[in-house]
């Protein structure tokens, strides 16, 4: 397992935004930049889903329920995955997770809360 360190959750209103950074400090740069790092989240009583990823070769995906709302960026120099939450809604809240290296068999960090209130 890969040590991630995530930052940036917090409590928001509807319409407001958030960043949500991930960093993995003990990492060799090259092994970060080969891995697809991405954002998960959990809501209470759902079960865990993609919010969005990023590849090697720097293509994004994201789910359908944040398209246009939500950038996901890496730094692999600074081995610094970031999720920009913009036009945040109530059904956004969740614990928020990076991930690197696949939902399979790939390290997780220890989860951010985001919270939006309507």
């Amino acid at each position: 397992q890969v040590l991630l360190v995530e930052s940036g959750g917090g409590s928001v209103q509807a319409g407001g935004s958030l960043r949500l950074s991930c960093k993995a400090p003990r990492l060799i740069t090259s092994t970060f930049r080969a891995n697809t790092k991405g954002w998960y989240r959990q809501a209470p009583g759902k079960q865990r889903e993609l919010v969005a990823a990023i590849n090697l070769d720097d293509e994004a995906r994201y789910a359908d329920f944040v398209k246009g709302r939500f950038t996901i960026s890496r730094d692999n120099s600074r081995k610094t995955v970031t999720l920009q939450m913009n036009s945040l809604k109530p059904e956004d809240t969740a614990v928020y997770y990076c991930n690197l290296g696949g939902e399979d068999f790939g390290s997780w960090g220890q989860g951010t809360q985001v919270t939006v209130s309507s």
